[in-house]
């Protein structure tokens, strides 16, 4: 018994000696600056004004998450293939970037609760007469490399196997718009926000919108590494607080329009 109460003295002693080990989220808070990673050509949720300042739906809840947290907010612009980098490699924080909550990425990346979710819709030229998602089949289609549409678009392509049919990724939204308006595809799989932004923008009055793609409502999270758990929890409790405080709309309604914003929760899943 003697030796038990001993060893235990010990144990406790080396506990007490060794240091505390801060995690990210306290690290986030001493250093007084928030890094989001940030795809700044994917409007209404990314983009840059015409004095080249971010701005957006995630752009406005970075700036949201760092005021929670009594720091300042730093936009490290991030294209849709580098958000995991951008975090592994240390340039950024967390990931404030549409990114979809895929079984794959979760093996590299945590990610939070849904914050958005988004419905994808076919995006032509004006005359091409592809009024549904299976009239794509036996033509040229793109969409941005990695993301949801992206990847779901490319299976289909390939499961399609219509002659002529064919699927190029692209680095950037701004690089798949301007393939389509020039003809070098015939049609992207888009979300419908980007959609109705673009055309509504008038930089590429030869695209419009003809038909829904029949893809699964796309959540998108926040991400951070994987290990940061403290961050993780935080930012699922700061989702929480943008819904249930109306920020969440107040964002839908000045970014995207007015009107219901998507519902977060599955069923069964989310709450």
């Amino acid at each position: 018994m003697i030796m038990r109460f001993g060893i235990l003295a010990a144990a406790l002693t080396v506990a007490f000696a060794l240091p505390a080990h801060a995690d990210k989220l306290d690290d986030i808070i001493a250093s007084g600056k928030l890094r989001c990673a940030v795809t700044l050509d994917f409007p209404p949720m990314g983009s840059r004004d015409e004095n080249n300042n971010p701005i957006g739906f995630d752009v406005d809840t970075c700036n949201d998450l760092a005021k929670a947290l009594g720091v300042t907010a730093e936009i490290v612009e991030t294209p849709f293939p580098d958000r995991i980098p951008a975090l592994v490699s240390g340039r950024a924080d967390i990931g404030v970037a549409s990114t979809s909550n895929t079984l794959e990425r979760a093996k590299t990346i945590g990610f939070s609760i849904p914050y958005f979710a988004f419905k994808d819709v076919v995006l032509t030229r004006k005359g091409l007469n592809l009024n549904t998602y299976d009239s794509l089949k036996g033509h040229a289609v793109g969409s941005t490399a990695g993301t949801f549409e992206a990847l779901a678009l490319e299976k289909d392509v390939k499961a399609w196997n219509a002659s002529g049919g064919s699927f190029r990724g692209f680095q950037t939204q701004a690089d798949v718009f301007l393939a389509l308006s020039q003809g070098q595809i015939d049609a992207t799989a888009v979300t419908s926000t980007v959609a109705s932004s673009v055309v509504k923008s008038g930089k590429f009055p030869n695209l419009e919108i003809t038909g829904d793609a029949p893809y699964l409502t796309d959540y998108v999270c926040l991400i951070a590494l994987r290990q940061d758990q403290g961050v993780i929890n935080y930012l699922n409790l700061f989702i929480n607080h943008q819904v249930s405080t109306g920020r969440y709309k107040e964002l839908y309604d000045k970014w995207v329009g007015n009107g219901t914003p998507p519902d977060l929760t599955v069923p069964g899943v989310y709450y």
